[in-house]
């Protein structure tokens, strides 16, 4: 079973004067979390570096920041890999204490700074969601919102025209029905469009 968390959670750490600031997010891919990264750059010019790790949607990727190779950013992928975590960035901003740890130690000091923070994170279960794009009229969009909202779904987003076209997101293992009860809902007015 993949998981995600539910909200951002920090951690941090220090080890031999350096501070570790570990950092997990829930994000949908890459481009979020490289905001989130470019963000902690800003919020910490201090810092040494801002090593980071991502798992989402099956890509991945990570970096270590000017930190020698394969001490920073792996470590934090394999804690994320090892709580069976996806959509989520991983990062550790590390202010450096002026001692150095050697290889061994950098990666202890990451994985421990990461593991803290997946440890104050409350995990939930991730269910694959599929985006369901629906033409309507302007009343029975309003069906579908209301819909939507009784079945806990997120608002649809809409684009107004002639007709309006709805991106309704629901678990990718609801779609038939989601699409069966809207038909029944309209009396076949609201088509799925491909």
């Amino acid at each position: 079973m993949t998981r995600t968390i539910a909200a951002p959670a920090t951690a941090e750490l220090e080890v031999r004067r350096s501070r570790f600031l570990g950092l997990v997010v829930p994000v949908e891919g890459r481009e979020e979390a490289l905001a989130v990264v470019a963000r902690l750059r800003a919020e910490h010019p201090a810092a040494a570096h801002v090593c980071w790790a991502l798992l989402a949607g099956g890509h991945s990727g990570m970096s270590d920041d000017g930190e020698p190779s394969g001490t920073a950013g792996r470590p934090i992928l394999e804690v994320l890999r090892h709580h069976d975590l996806d959509g989520v960035l991983g990062a550790v901003v590390r202010y450096f204490g002026g001692v150095k740890l050697g290889a061994g130690g950098l990666v202890r000091a990451y994985t421990d700074a990461i593991a803290l923070a997946v440890a104050g994170a409350e995990k939930v279960e991730r269910i694959p969601e599929v985006e369901v794009r629906l033409e309507a009229d302007y009343a029975d969009a309003e069906r579908v919102r209301r819909w939507a909202e009784g079945e806990g779904f997120p608002e649809p987003a809409a684009e107004y025209g002639e007709a309006v076209v709805l991106v309704l997101r629901v678990p990718e293992a609801t779609r038939e029905a989601a699409v069966a009860a809207l038909a029944d809902l309209s009396n076949g007015r609201v088509r799925v469009m491909e």
